[in-house]
């Protein structure tokens, strides 16, 4: 098994690709905890994990509190004694276009996406020093490599940052053994965008930026993840990995 007996925190872990991951890494072995605010459906997450024979748990996570980081990585502490991979994923998507955002909308968007993975990799960095090192994986987008003509641009903004976040981490926590990577889906087929994707228009659009003809599926990113976390990318740091069919290669 490629995590056996790693414990892993992945936020947003609740639906759509934080899901996907958290039941990938428990069939490699892992111990997840899913941090999210929706607990009906975390534990519903949970308990579908363990009746396949995977470990996992669920904790009540905002990730925009810092208080809240630190209980959550606490709580993984006392439960398994050690923390190996922390999977930023929780993210939000507002989608007004520059002119029309709110700023309370954009004040909602940087406060998830960007200060989320900040305070995630700022609470979770000295649990994982004390496990020996580990790897951070942060959920970008092809949008935190290139401008995205569909895209609006606040969202680019909050993936922007995240990229550069991440390289940051990697150099600075490399001495740790603390690898830290960023993911860059293009758009992924999952329940959360299939309403849009009912749109002939949208469907379209998004398909054909795709050179390899066809969208993202959850495993796809989950199968990313994966290799991220284990010790195969045991001298992977500081990458920005596409997950995009060839988007951004175009």
């Amino acid at each position: 098994m490629r995590l056996k007996d790693k414990v892993v925190l992945i936020t947003g872990g609740a639906q759509g690709l934080g899901e996907a991951i958290a039941k990938r890494f428990t069939r490699e072995g892992a111990v997840v905890f899913i941090g999210d605010l929706k607990a009906e459906t975390g534990n519903a997450a949970v308990e579908g994990i363990r009746a396949q024979g995977g470990k996992a748990f669920f904790l009540t996570l905002d990730v925009t509190s810092e208080k809240s980081w630190i209980d959550a990585v606490a709580t993984v502490e006392k439960e398994c004694g050690r923390l190996d991979v922390l999977v930023n994923n929780a993210g939000i998507n507002i989608r007004e276009p520059i002119e029309e955002m709110k700023v309370e909308n954009l004040d909602a968007m940087l406060a998830v996406n960007v200060k989320g993975p900040f305070l995630g990799c700022k609470h979770s960095i000295p649990a994982l020093r004390k496990s020996g090192g580990g790897s951070i994986i942060n959920m970008s987008s092809v949008c935190g490599l290139v401008g995205h003509k569909y895209t609006p641009e606040a969202y680019t903004v909050t993936k922007g940052a995240v990229t550069l976040l991440t390289k940051t981490i990697a150099v600075r926590f490399a001495k740790d053994n603390i690898r830290c990577n960023s993911l860059h889906p293009s758009t992924v087929e999952t329940a959360l965008v299939a309403e849009r994707l009912k749109d002939p228009k949208f469907r379209e659009d998004r398909l054909g930026e795709v050179p390899l003809g066809r969208l993202a599926g959850d495993t796809d990113v989950a199968n990313a993840a994966l290799f991220l976390a284990s010790d195969e990318a045991a001298f992977i740091n500081g990458v920005a990995f596409p997950v995009d069919g060839g988007t951004t290669a175009d």
